[in-house]
Formats: structure tokens, C-alpha cells, sequence
């Protein structure tokens, strides 16, 4: 095969040599890619792809250039390097290559086009440019399409068949060096994103709390991902979508983005999956900023230099491309990720396809906040009816309690207490402390304190009261939990003392303190409940003079740990000994301090404290 070409575009096939020199006793002939692009080359793509357009352009005598890079399925053509164009508003734009309106037909073979008036949309890149003619070839390696590089001009007809070989011939000088930089690339956004959902899988598996969740989620999209981002929750599945976060990159333009979206109707909860283009914020930031123009500039008000404002900004800030993801979890959609560019601008392909894989990651975060949630506000609304909603005022007994759940509040404490009426002037307490935690602990803390409250009030002494809460506990079967009760009954005396009847079954012993500092158990320790069927429960009856106190508490402060030590009976009765003189409250604040600093980590068990207290009569 033989090749004529003019001897004045010799150098299009064979570069002219450099000058040689010699090097090490070695002559070295130029290399064709640094002719072109010249030494030294850059080092990065978009470095590469700019300095290629550019040379491109001047090759050619163009008025722009552009290249595009394609996809690894060689189906569409992303633009990664403009000259002479509005880079801003096409770059990471994507084209499709097969032939048809509106496709970039001309990506696999050369072509020239004398001008596009006549094939509108022949190259969807040049629509509205002004470009009139083009010069089109592609990037290829071992036969595989890398991209595709064109020159354009204002004036039709500027190019020919030999221009396009001349192009060509750069094409295929620069397409090795481009492939190479476009797999590195590629590789480095690979590990980038494999690091980037890593962290984001722990930071969102390290909350169940949902709005911390929501903020997380926009945090890290916000700026890695995209400029701006909406966060849209969907209660059920008959209620509209609600906008729930927005955060920008710019702190000030939060306020306006937000009032923007707002007033717009939200994404449709479209459950398919990957991102999908949505235009409403934009044409509804145009709109709104074209109405204050036209009403400042009516009005008189704009003040010269100052534009349009806010409205303006905002309309700046969401004028790119927009998409939406849906946030699948457990085959519902629970809510929208929205992600915005500022005006012109694009999202890249490996960007979209970042975001959907951390959407996957964070609809689950955001639904396993909401059910726990919804776990705690129901182990909290049954916590509480499992207490009595207030105290009742005893006449001369002061009177306070102490109520300490452990954990998170995800489970339901077995540790309960009550105070009430009876009748005649008489009144009944408790403490108690069900085993376990949870449902099963929650039946029968709640069967004990109803059950207490109804027995007593039908004129019923402690030890019966006793006996057949326990003959209800064992009714609950395998349901139910064994019981340690400390119940009485209080009753103020004319004297000024109180008189209490006590029956300690299983519990902590109740605690006495006399003015003088002495302290002692106020009821002998019998048998718990919920263990057998005959129980042999006797009253016992204290009298409580003016200024001595009774102390009662559930295990979880006498329990409670520092390594190998535990408070016990008689640390408590050591902390209670120096209590003299001080009222309930007093009191049971100082047993709650104590049992707190005696440990460095946080209870890992309910506590309960529950104070009485004959004052002194007033003079």
C-alpha cells in the first residue's frame, strides 16, 4: 500500500526531527506525542484532555475543541475537556453514540461536517453554540473506542478530508496516553469510593437516632458529592413526602434553598432504583428570581449594582442538574436523597452511581432509627404507666423517690414503687424489683402494682395482699418472674409518729435512722414471690418517731460495682448514718450520689429509692 501526501504536510505523517544531539554516545529522534502536546507532558488527565483540545484548536485553526471520553460499555461519551465552549455547562454531560436525532453519530469513524444548520443535532454538543462547522474523529486503542476529539468554527465549510486526517493523526498519537490516564483515574475514584462507604457505613451504623442520621447523611454528600442536598421522609405509605434536611456548601444559602424547596411540590417516591434527573428546583429558582427582578426594577427598589439579590443566589445555587434516589429499605420507600449542582454543571457517572450505593447504606441507617425510635417511645410510654403518675401528700410524712432507669430506655425496667390511699387515713407503699427486663419483666411489674393497689383497698392485711399477688404471678406461667416485694402500710398517728406494718419479702431490707445516727434493719427478710405455691408472710410493726427516717431501695444500689467491690448493706448503711437532720429529699439525693460516685461506669441496673420521713412538729 503506498501513501501520497503533499510534501508540505509531510509533517502530519512523520513529525520533522528534533535537532539531534548527542547523549551518551546515543542519538534520540523526537517522540511524535510530545510534538504535539509538547514537553513536559502533563501528569493528570483533565491536565492531558485540556492540553489536547487546545492543541487541537490551534492545529486546526479552530474557533473550539472538544473531547469526550467513552464509557467502558462504549455506549455513551461523557465531555471531560472543552475550548471555546461553555465549559461549565457541558462538562460530565453525556451524549449516547449510536446514529439517530439528537445521538452522536460520528463517534466511530471521522467525519466532517461543512455545516450543521443542515443536520441539526448530527453533534448534540455544539447545539446553541453558534459552531456552524465540525471535524469529528475518534480515540482508539487495540480497536476499542477510548473517546472522541473535534474541532469546530463559527463559518461553514472550514474543514476538509485532509484536516481530518491531520486531526487523526494527533488522535491516534495522544489515544494510548489518554487510556492510560483515564484507567488511573478510574482506579484511584475506585479506591476513593470503596474508602468513602466504608467510613460512611460506620458513621451511619454508629447512630440509631434519626435526625443525627438525616444530618450524617447530608454531611456526607455535602461537598464530596454534590454542592447541595435535600432530605425527604415519607412517614407511611399514605403520606407525602416531607422535606426533613437541606444543607449547602455555603452556610448562608441553606435559608434560601431551603424556602425554595419548600414551596415546591416533592419528588414523586418513585421506588426504582439510581438516581433520576428532577427539574423542578431549578425552573422554580428561575421563575422566582426572574418575579423579583421584574418587581424591583418596577418598583424602583433595587439599588444600583446590587442585581436581584437572594433570589438570584438561590437560583445560582440549584440552576445545575438535579437528581433524585429513592431511599429503599425493606422494600418500601421510606424517603428521597436529592443532590443538586450549581448553575451548568453535571454529575459524573461514577458520582451517581457513589451516591445510590450510599443511599442503599443510608435508607437502612434511617429506618433502623425510626423503628428504634419507635421501640424506645414504647418502652418509655409503658415504663411510665408501669409508675405511679404522682405522689399522693401523707399528712405529716415527708415523702420522696428516686427512679433510675438503666440503658437507653430501649428496654422496660423491672424496678418498680407506689404510694397510695387506702382509706381511714391509711396509706400503702412498695418497692419492688421484677427479674429480668423487658416484656416479660413489664407484665408483672404491671400485674404487682395494680394488683397491690386493688387487695389493699378491699380491706386486705400485707401478708394476704402478698399471698395472692403471688398466686397471680405463678397463674402467668412460663410468663412469669420471681418478685421481690417490699410492701406496707402507713398510717400518721395523732402523736406526731408514724405507724407502719411491713412485710419484706425477698427484698433489700429497709433501713431506720434514728436522730442520734444510728441506723438499723426495719423488717426481717421472708420469702420472695413467684417461687412457690404456700407462703407463711407475717407483719411487722414499726413506729417511726419524729426525725427518724426509713430508707428503702431495690438492688440497684446495693449491688452496685467498682471492679471487685459492691456497696452492699452496709456500705448503704454507712452513707445513710450521716444523713441526720436532713429532710426525705435530702436524703434520697444523698444515697443517689453516692451510689453514683462510688463507680466510675453508669449503672448497668435500675434503681429505686424511696424515702420517708416523720418531721419534728413545729413549734
Amino acid at each position: 500500500m503506498c501513501l501520497l501526501v503533499r510534501d508540505s504536510e509531510r509533517a502530519v505523517i512523520q513529525a520533522p526531527p528534533r535537532q539531534s544531539k548527542e547523549n551518551n554516545g546515543e542519538n534520540r529522534s523526537a517522540d511524535p506525542f510530545e510534538v504535539f502536546i509538547g514537553s513536559p507532558a502533563p501528569d493528570d488527565l483533565d491536565g492531558l484532555l485540556q492540553r489536547t483540545v487546545e492543541r487541537s484548536r490551534d492545529m486546526l485553526d479552530g474557533d473550539a475543541a472538544f473531547l469526550l471520553l467513552a464509557t467502558d460499555d462504549e455506549t455513551e461519551l461523557e465531555v471531560r475537556a472543552t475550548t471555546g465552549l461553555p465549559s461549565a455547562r457541558q462538562r460530565f454531560a453525556r451524549v449516547p453514540v449510536e446514529a439517530g436525532t439528537g445521538r452522536y453519530g460520528s463517534a466511530r469513524l471521522p467525519a466532517v461536517h461543512d455545516d450543521l444548520s443542515a443536520v441539526p443535532g448530527a453533534v448534540p454538543l455544539l447545539t446553541g453554540t453558534g459552531m456552524r462547522s465540525v471535524v469529528t474523529v475518534p480515540l482508539k486503542v487495540e480497536g476499542r473506542l477510548t473517546g472522541s476529539l473535534g474541532v469546530a468554527a463559527e463559518a461553514p465549510g472550514r474543514y476538509s478530508n485532509e484536516q481530518a486526517l491531520r486531526l487523526q493523526f494527533a488522535a491516534d498519537r495522544i489515544a494510548l496516553a489518554v487510556e492510560s490516564a483515564r484507567l488511573g483515574e478510574l482506579e484511584r475514584l475506585r479506591r476513593g469510593s470503596l474508602s468513602f462507604l466504608v467510613e460512611a457505613s460506620d458513621l451511619l451504623a454508629g447512630t440509631l437516632d434519626r435526625d443525627q442520621t438525616l444530618a450524617l447523611m447530608a454531611q456526607m454528600t455535602v461537598p464530596t458529592l454534590a454542592t447541595w442536598c435535600a432530605v425527604y421522609t415519607i412517614a407511611d405509605q399514605s403520606s407525602e413526602p416531607e422535606l426533613s434536611f437541606v444543607l449547602h456548601e455555603d452556610e448562608e444559602r441553606i435559608d434560601g434553598l431551603k424556602s425554595l424547596l419548600s414551596k415546591i411540590s416533592p419528588p414523586e417516591p418513585v421506588p426504582a432504583p439510581g438516581a433520576r434527573i428532577w427539574t423542578a428546583p431549578a425552573d422554580a429558582a428561575h421563575q422566582s428570581a426572574l418575579r423579583t427582578s421584574m418587581r424591583e426594577l418596577t418598583s424602583g427598589s433595587a439599588a444600583p449594582g446590587s442585581g436581584v439579590g437572594p433570589a438570584l443566589a438561590t437560583a445560582a445555587a440549584v440552576g445545575g442538574e438535579t437528581v433524585v434516589l429513592p431511599l429503599v429499605a425493606r422494600n418500601r420507600v421510606i424517603g428521597m436523597l436529592t443532590l443538586g449542582k450549581p448553575s451548568d454543571d453535571h454529575f459524573r457517572q461514577e458520582i451517581l452511581e457513589l451516591a445510590e450505593d450510599l443511599s442503599r447504606r443510608a435508607a437502612l441507617a434511617l429506618d433502623n432509627a425510626r423503628l428504634y425510635s419507635e421501640r424506645t417511645a414504647i418502652s418509655q410510654s409503658l415504663q411510665r404507666s408501669l409508675l405511679p403518675p404522682e405522689l399522693p401528700i401523707v399528712p405529716g410524712v415527708e415523702v420522696e423517690v428516686i427512679y433510675r432507669a438503666a440503658g437507653e430506655g430501649n428496654e422496660v425496667g423491672g424496678d418498680f414503687y407506689d404510694l397510695f390511699p387506702i382509706k381511714d387515713g391509711n396509706y400503702g407503699f412498695a418497692i419492688g424489683d421484677v427479674c429480668g427486663t423487658g416484656p416479660e419483666a413489664a407484665a408483672v411489674t404491671g400485674l404487682a402494682r395494680h394488683a397491690l393497689r386493688l387487695l389493699a383497698r378491699e380491706g386486705l392485711g400485707g401478708p394476704a395482699v402478698l399471698e395472692r399477688l403471688n398466686a397471680a404471678i405463678l397463674d402467668e406461667g412460663p410468663r412469669s418472674r420471681f418478685l421481690t416485694l417490699l410492701y406496707g402500710e402507713l398510717r400518721p398517728q395523732d402523736d406526731g409518729s408514724a405507724r407502719l406494718k411491713m412485710v419484706c419479702a425477698g427484698h433489700p431490707l429497709p433501713l431506720r435512722l434514728r436522730p442520734d445516727g444510728s441506723v438499723e434493719p426495719a423488717a426481717e427478710p421472708q420469702t420472695l414471690l413467684g417461687v412457690m405455691d404456700d407462703l407463711d408472710l407475717y407483719e411487722q410493726t414499726v413506729t417511726l418517731d419524729p426525725g427518724d427516717v426509713l430508707l428503702c431501695v431495690t438492688d440497684g444500689v446495693t449491688e452496685r460495682r467498682e471492679g471487685t467491690r459492691m456497696l452492699g448493706d452496709d456500705g448503704l448503711a454507712e452513707v445513710l448514718a450521716t444523713c441526720t437532720g436532713l429532710t426525705a429529699g435530702a436524703v434520697a439525693a444523698r444515697i443517689l450520689r453516692a451510689v453514683e460516685r462510688f463507680a466510675a461506669a453508669p449503672a448497668s441496673d435500675d434503681m429505686a429509692i424511696l424515702a420517708l420521713r416523720v418531721p419534728h412538729p413545729h413549734p
